[in-house]
């Protein structure tokens, strides 16, 4: 998704001293960073925290939009989210304890639930099937969409846009 919202703006992901690839990016008036940590997920708040360090956000975590996969939701579905719990998620846990806070924002990516008694750890490593890519290509696109709603209205009008019944 960040590789999506980056190739719109015609931006670079460069890696940088925060263990991510960023890129800075100005729309409509607006200063937006994209962040791709780098680090294994169980790690990825070290990355955050530090670039919430980096561009002045401490304090700020309503001004920060994680993306990421999502089990309890189907495969393709979209939902923004303003803070919460982490499901159990190891990325979401680390973000959590570096920023001392769930209450950033969320974009939820559906992956669906492995199927059988599968690990939900080797569910999400394993490469998804090609009509499965092709779901998941269109709605990293939506959530792409779901971020820059949030960046121009307001995470109120995303999750209004974005968290109704599918199509």
């Amino acid at each position: 998704m960040v590789n999506a919202l980056a190739s719109r703006y015609g931006a670079t992901l460069r890696k940088g001293k925060e263990r991510a690839l960023v890129a800075e990016v100005r729309t409509g008036g607006r200063f937006l960073v994209l962040a791709f940590p780098q680090t294994f997920v169980n790690l990825s708040g070290e990355s955050v925290a530090r670039l919430m360090r980096r561009y002045g956000l401490e304090g700020e975590p309503d001004r920060l939009v994680v993306v990421h996969d999502e089990l309890d939701l189907p495969t393709g579905r979209i939902k923004v989210k303003e803070g919460g719990g982490t499901a159990g998620h190891n990325g979401l846990e680390s973000i959590r304890a570096h920023l001392r806070t769930g209450a950033y924002l969320r974009v939820r990516l559906g992956i669906g639930r492995p199927p059988g008694r599968q690990a939900g750890a080797d569910y999400v490593l394993k490469r998804p099937g090609k009509g499965e890519r092709m779901e998941l290509a269109v709605s990293v696109e939506e959530a792409a969409d779901a971020v820059l709603c949030i960046l121009a209205s307001g995470v109120g009008e995303a999750m209004n846009r974005f968290n109704g019944a599918p199509p």
